[in-house]
């Protein structure tokens, strides 16, 4: 049997629980493409699939990873994309048959399987997976670039553009800046012409942020953020807001709000019981909107969109996957400003 390196999971806990080591290269079946795997990235379920895995059904060993690129090694004869294409994945694998798959939304899946949580990741020399997760990958995006598009930017995407249909016109208050999702967040935002307000504790990921468009720039450690997002309104409040945090900065959120304004959450980091501040809610008759990841039609307006992008997205590092735990330990750090990414095998 063929094998291959992939960084995987052998239990739960700390990095000794994530080995680099042989493993069976996947079996192509009909329908399906076989990917090898040029370049992935870290997200912040890596760390989570690796400290716990807590309500994820999955099993041991399973490889970690979520974003991916790489060249088609194989596929049907009669599949769209030839062998040797450069090619980006969607991570996620509906089941096709139920009611938000037939309407497009596979997102909502009842049975959604993601790679790297409930199946084998993208940390690996092989990948494969049906052909509608595998699109071409642009002329106009290298592998390097495209690795932050099938999670952080994909999320942000469907946040900021479907779900919070974010208009040039508009502000849009982003928490937590230096994340590769709230980054992705503040370059489409400014990308689609609206002005937007970042927060963050540290100074000099605020700095950067501006350095990369952010029209101003709050910090949570040493300012009031609702009260500060009021001023630079002038006492109006912002019309959306951008939230991956959770418990900590709920009553900030709620509070720099417009009447009729939107709060879009895809994360609660730092708790998942916020008080709902309910007469705020229905006084200002406020929107709170929830979304996660998103569909493969989405991907492919992603996909096309940052073909002509007019900005680079924004790496904090680059680590081999010899490197693994030197890359779980920088995630997990906070440190970090911008994607981590994992260079897996050879683009030629």
């Amino acid at each position: 049997m063929a094998t291959m390196l992939a960084a995987y999971l052998t239990g739960h806990g700390g990095n000794e629980v994530v080995a680099l080591g042989e493993r069976p290269v996947p079996q192509r079946r009909h329908g399906e493409v076989l990917v090898r795997m040029v370049a992935g990235g870290l997200n912040r379920v890596d760390l989570y699939m690796r400290n716990s895995g807590a309500g994820i059904t999955h099993s041991l060993p399973q490889v970690l990873g979520l974003d991916g690129v790489g060249i088609v090694e194989d596929a049907d004869d009669d599949h769209v994309l030839p062998r040797g294409a450069r090619v980006i994945l969607h991570p996620g694998v509906g089941c096709g048959h139920c009611e938000f798959c037939r309407r497009g939304d596979n997102v909502l899946c009842t049975s959604m399987k993601l790679l790297g949580e409930h199946r084998d990741g993208t940390l690996s020399g092989f990948v494969c997976l049906p052909a509608s997760n595998v699109f071409a990958l642009p002329e106009g995006l290298s592998f390097e670039d495209a690795v932050s598009l099938p999670v952080s930017f994909l999320t942000a995407w469907r946040m900021i553009h479907t779900k919070g249909t974010l208009k040039p016109w508009e502000t849009v208050l982003i928490f937590g800046i230096g994340g590769s999702v709230s980054l992705s967040a503040l370059q489409l935002a400014k990308a689609m012409g609206a002005r937007a307000i970042v927060t963050s504790r540290d100074p000099a990921k605020l700095q950067r942020a501006v350095e990369l468009g952010a029209d101003h720039a709050v910090n949570g450690a040493t300012q009031d953020i609702a009260r500060r997002v009021l001023e630079i309104t002038g006492g109006r409040g912002v019309d959306m807001v951008f939230e991956n945090v959770g418990e900590a900065v709920w009553p900030h959120a709620m509070k720099s709000l417009v009447r009729g304004g939107r709060i879009v959450t895809c994360g609660a980091t730092s708790g998942e019981a916020p008080s709902a501040d309910l007469r705020r809610l229905f006084i200002r008759q406020l929107q709170v909107i929830g979304s996660t990841h998103g569909t493969l039609a989405e991907f492919a307006d992603l996909v096309s969109f940052m073909a002509d992008r007019p900005f680079a997205p924004v790496f904090d590092s680059w680590h081999g996957i010899t490197g693994i735990h030197g890359a779980l330990d920088r995630l997990e750090s906070g440190r970090q400003f911008g994607k981590i990414g994992i260079s897996i095998g050879d683009a030629a």
